[in-house]
């Protein structure tokens, strides 16, 4: 059964049509920008559980911020693996991991660039909360998928216009490597109310409510010139002048 069809029926998770589809995509680079509370980390933990019980062998990595961040998505995914009668164990090398019969693991990482590097042949990397991940951290973790040509997952809510994760949601829609794309503002998810977003809007700042729940990525006040504006300033149709 493909991965939807696992979460409902072996996960006991009800995805809804946005989250079916990231299920059921074989998409090999994939880039989720979502409104906070959506359920980002918790389809991700479904896609990767479902990987590496129907792969014998997988080695699936989930990077975030920080290691807390890591443990936590090891902690849905380990909720998961309840759910398929087996009793998650960890892999006996990694603190935030959890192993499978059938020799599959899932490894949550720390934070830093320097203590990730040592995986090969990986089969899938998830990084949550992406726009927060220092672009360092990307850089090493991106040769892992080469030798056994595995797949790679961004999701996070937008953090200023800077980083691997707001360039690569920008870049990749105008060619270059293929991402399926998916964004989800809080107004499209059914379990975020109107009611509870009116009153964050209110109580608000409007940048911050247009970052968190309607997935824009907001100038920080940190730049010098609006991104958008460098953006504009280039024209492809000049001609370089030779000297």
């Amino acid at each position: 059964m493909d991965a939807s069809e696992f979460a409902r029926v072996r996960l006991g998770f009800s995805p809804d049509s946005r989250q079916t589809e990231i299920l059921q995509s074989t998409a090999k680079r994939g880039i989720l920008n979502c409104s906070r509370q959506w359920g980002k980390s918790t389809v991700t933990a479904a896609k990767a559980v479902h990987r590496a019980y129907t792969q014998a062998g997988s080695v699936i990595l989930v990077a975030s911020p920080s290691e807390r961040q890591s443990a936590e998505f090891l902690r849905k995914a380990k909720g998961m693996v309840r759910k398929l009668g087996i009793r998650p164990r960890g892999d006996g090398d990694n603190a935030a991991s959890v192993l499978l019969p059938n020799g599959s693991r899932i490894v949550g990482l720390p934070g830093t660039e320097a203590t990730v590097r040592g995986f090969s042949a990986v089969s899938l990397i998830l990084i949550d909360e992406a726009a927060r991940v220092q672009d360092e951290m990307y850089s090493a973790l991106r040769p892992m998928l080469a030798v056994g040509d595995g797949d790679l997952w961004l999701m996070s809510t937008p953090c200023g216009q800077r980083g691997f994760f707001y360039e690569t949601w920008a870049n990749s829609r105008d060619g270059g490597e293929e991402w399926m794309r998916v964004s989800v503002p809080a107004t499209e998810c059914s379990r975020i109310t109107g009611e509870f977003l009116n009153k964050e809007r209110r109580n608000t700042d409007s940048a911050m409510f247009s970052q968190e729940y309607m997935c824009q990525f907001t100038a920080d006040g940190t730049e010098v010139f609006d991104r958008q504006l460098i953006d504009d300033a280039f024209d492809g149709t000049v001609t370089e002048l030779s000297i």
